[in-house]
């Protein structure tokens, strides 16, 4: 942590543990009796209720989202630089919610929490969840906090399904939607890309068909290779090339099959820290609740058939450069939307970051995310 917090930071904060007792049942067709969530908040709640957000995370994200847990903690949460006082989410204005979702690896129930029924980690036996399913245990959540409508309901990527599906599973609960660096509908590619991060964890001899917490050992190599084929799309080629182009990490070719390329090194470092951090069986039922996400599919394919369940604003945000959710199926959504006659806001962000930009505060993007935010306080008179 700096020697002294910034004045836009939200601070120290704390993480609760909400436990619930009401069932949930599952699109997969399974019930969880009783489960828990982890979030973190920011700000305060009105008299009304009426100034919350929700922040729905991507893929490897949590419930810490801003400020920090500790002095001894070297960074702030994982998406700090849009959200404090002044920043895009102004916590100074709204109070904010952000949550580790359920089959999370951070607190929240999931594949590595204890299966009542065995007393034994879950592991495979988790049930396999959906989107549909996060967000049922969302609005159990907002129940609970006595948040009937949300401001807005924000997220990126795989957030930004969330976000999305809110509008269509709530339509009376949110009155802004932001879908960020995000889309409909994996493409064929995606998919493919996550059957071989799947494949390269289940492949591992040391994942035990799952129930590697009995055997007192994790998949790591698995869990690092997946990890490195994810962080290569989150990446644009100018972004790899500015950070690392084709330097050598010595001054001359060793001629043999260790990480000789900058970009080799780099990607083993961030594959074998994450494999230290996340629960395998967490990322491969993520990484499948990414390939089932279609609203189109319950309307016969037709994705502004869907929207028109929809009754909240949406602000949606594309990144040039990102070719995992490129401005092409942003644009996709926003057409369904027109067609559906819904009220968007649009922009495409010239960003050489790729994937990644949603993460990073570039001017164009912050100014028109806070510029979206400060209308959405005006309208609840945060």
């Amino acid at each position: 942590m700096p020697d002294s917090l910034p004045a836009d930071s939200v601070g120290i904060v704390i993480p609760q543990t909400l436990h619930f007792d009401e069932p949930i049942s599952l699109a997969c067709g399974r019930t969880l009796a009783s489960w828990d969530l982890v979030i973190e908040t920011y700000g305060t709640l009105n008299r009304d209720a009426s100034n919350a957000i929700l922040i729905c995370h991507a893929l490897s994200g949590h419930h810490h989202a801003a400020g920090y847990h500790s002095g001894d903690e070297r960074k702030p949460g994982w998406w700090d630089s849009c959200i404090g006082p002044g920043k895009p989410i102004d916590t100074s204005r709204f109070f904010v919610v952000s949550l580790n979702n359920l089959g999370g690896c951070n607190g929240s129930t999931g594949p590595s929490s204890t299966d009542p029924a065995t007393g034994r980690p879950y592991g495979p036996d988790f049930p396999v969840i959906t989107v549909r399913d996060w967000v049922q245990s969302q609005a159990m959540l907002a129940d609970r906090l006595g948040i009937d409508c949300w401001a807005a309901v924000v997220g990126g990527s795989l957030g930004g399904m969330q976000a999305l599906q809110w509008s269509l599973s709530y339509p009376d609960r949110l009155r802004h939607a932001a879908v960020i660096a995000s889309t409909p509908r994996l493409t064929a590619q995606n998919i493919a890309f996550n059957e071989v991060a799947r494949k390269a964890i289940t492949s591992d001899p040391e994942f035990h068909g799952g129930r590697y917490y009995d055997h007192n050992v994790i998949p790591r190599q698995g869990l690092m290779l997946a990890r490195m084929v994810g962080h290569i799309t989150y990446l644009s080629d100018a972004s790899m090339g500015e950070k690392f182009g084709r330097e050598l990490r010595d001054q001359a070719y060793k001629f043999g099959y260790d990480a000789e390329f900058q970009v080799e090194s780099y990607l083993r470092y961030q594959g074998e820290r994450f494999s230290e951090s996340f629960d395998a069986n967490t990322y491969l039922l993520m990484t499948r609740a990414l390939d089932y996400f279609d609203p189109a599919y319950e309307f016969d394919n037709n994705l502004a058939k869907a929207m028109e369940q929809a009754k909240c604003e949406f602000l949606v945000l594309s990144f040039s450069t990102d070719w995992r959710f490129t401005p092409a199926r942003s644009a996709e959504l926003v057409n369904a939307m027109i067609a559906a006659r819904q009220r968007v806001s649009y922009a495409e962000i010239d960003a050489p970051w790729g994937h990644d930009a949603f993460l990073i505060p570039t001017p164009r993007y912050t100014d028109v995310f806070k510029a979206y935010l400060d209308r959405v306080g005006r309208e609840v008179g945060a």
